[in-house]
């Protein structure tokens, strides 16, 4: 079984929800990325999500395409990144899901991505510029290698648009909070419950809640209408600010926990 579905059905025995960490791969460095990964498994995070650096990050704010464009400049490529998730299998079992776009995919070629990308321990696959309807040779490819292809809904998406997503959609749904890019929001939109209850109708595959959340208040309100929250920019934000310092690894796990529910 897939780490990512075993994980959710842990989670729904035990009555919790997920918690799920984003960090931009290679940023500030891929020592660093795996140190930090190690410190987010140590945490309990229910899956941890490594974001591929690209130079056109349509769905990211200005604070992970800041770490992104670090990351190209250092030259991170895939290659490096699932080398980077293959280590990090010699020492965690925490569930790894990669967030790229579909550029670099294409240009590695679908199925030796999908391939490679398994044979590391990847178990997700997300690309927010990849529409589901033109995706179907690589949904295939992932499908062959057993990953879990994880597409988007969000406020604007109709009943028939999220039948369609929770019928291709393996693992969860990534649900996007709100119309615009990732970033801290100083609250949850306010039609979030009402499109849960709408979408939670229609599906019963977990339904994860990201872009905007960044505080400890907002994920325990996600944890109360979805199957997770999804933290990304704020925690990018954290590695920026404390990046070189002594310890920092360690300050970085201790905010990460105050997050979790």
């Amino acid at each position: 079984m897939n780490r990512i579905d075993k994980r959710f059905r842990q989670l729904r025995k035990q009555n919790k929800k997920a918690f799920i960490a984003f960090i931009t791969a290679g940023y500030p460095d891929l020592r660093s990325t795996k140190s930090l990964a190690l410190e987010l498994a140590a945490a309990g995070v229910d899956i941890i999500e490594l974001g591929v650096p690209f130079s056109d990050p349509l769905a990211d704010g200005p604070i992970i395409q800041e770490a992104s464009q670090d990351a190209l400049k250092k030259g991170v490529t895939i290659n490096a990144i699932l080398a980077l998730v293959r280590s990090l299998r010699e020492e965690i079992d925490t569930p790894i899901c990669l967030m790229t776009y579909y550029n670099p995919v294409f240009c590695f070629g679908e199925e030796k991505f999908a391939e490679q990308a398994a044979k590391c321990g990847v178990d997700g696959i997300i690309i927010p510029d990849l529409p589901p309807e033109e995706g179907g040779s690589f949904v295939r490819a992932a499908r062959k290698f057993k990953l879990n292809t994880i597409f988007f809904l969000s406020p604007t998406s109709s009943r028939e648009r999220i039948k369609f997503i929770a019928h291709i959609s393996r693992g969860f749904i990534y649900y996007v909070s709100l119309t615009g890019v990732t970033g801290p929001r100083h609250a949850l939109a306010k039609d979030l419950s009402e499109n849960l209850k709408t979408i939670k109708s229609l599906t019963d595959k977990p339904v994860c809640v990201g872009f905007g959340i960044s505080t400890a208040a907002q994920v325990k309100a996600v944890g109360k209408i979805a199957d997770g929250a999804i933290v990304g920019s704020a925690l990018v934000k954290k590695i920026k600010e404390n990046k070189g310092r002594p310890g920092y690894a360690g300050s970085f796990r201790r905010f990460v926990s105050a997050l979790m529910p």
